[in-house]
């Protein structure tokens, strides 16, 4: 993709999208888009190249669920450093600097996730630090990570399974939103917590299944 004025991005964002809140966080604010096709179509013609899907026009279910859980307990995040891996539209990240965590890093690769998140942070002003830069694989002392959603590619999911048992290890805190996806390692995990999320058919592939909080097996 050809590289594109900051300003440009977040102007889009704002365009595609409209202010409101989802299901599970009323209490937040966030800039979303009622399908995928409109804000597909306008990132391909304002990047004049092929896009992946606007994943960051959307608050998935797992990601409502992290976010959800943080804001009930904010003991998982408070005082601590947080990594809120492939944050998305950044509900999650948001929700934890609101529930009082030091730091909270906001990960994603597109320059348009990015703009989303800093819009969405700008609106419940909140500050997440965001970063473009792939970490799979590294650990930098976080104290809680927190992934969203990212179970749906075979290969991704091994990646990231990988690299969460290696954080697991070590002592960092791991949660996973994810309703239950074909990827996703359940025998590897246990569910602690369980939410009624109101499904958006246009977006949500797994519409029949609650939103689920996941952490490995001690």
């Amino acid at each position: 993709m050809r590289r594109l004025h900051n300003g440009r991005v977040h102007e889009l964002v704002r365009q595609v999208t409209k202010v409101g809140v989802a299901s599970l966080v009323p209490e937040l604010v966030l800039r979303l888009a009622p399908e995928p096709i409109a804000p597909w179509e306008a990132t391909e013609r304002k990047a004049g190249s092929i896009q992946g899907p606007p994943f960051w026009a959307h608050a998935w279910p797992g990601g409502l669920a992290l976010a959800r859980l943080v804001l009930d307990g904010p003991g998982l995040v408070k005082g601590k450093r947080v990594l809120d891996f492939a944050s998305g539209c950044g509900v999650s990240a948001i929700a934890a600097v609101k529930a009082g965590a030091s730091e909270v890093f906001a990960t994603e690769l597109d320059v348009f996730a990015i703009a989303a998140i800093e819009e969405n942070a700008a609106l419940n002003q909140v500050a997440v630090q965001v970063r473009s830069d792939d970490v799979i694989g590294r650990d930098e002392g976080w104290d809680t990570v927190l992934v969203g959603d990212v179970f749906y590619q075979a290969e991704l999911s091994r990646q990231v399974m990988a690299w969460l048992q290696k954080l697991h290890a070590r002592g960092a805190e791991v949660r996973i939103g994810d309703p239950g996806r074909s990827f996703l390692p359940m025998d590897l995990l246990e569910c602690v917590a369980t939410f009624a999320v109101v499904p958006v058919p246009a977006w949500d592939s797994v519409v029949d299944r609650p939103a689920r909080v996941w952490r490995l097996r001690r």
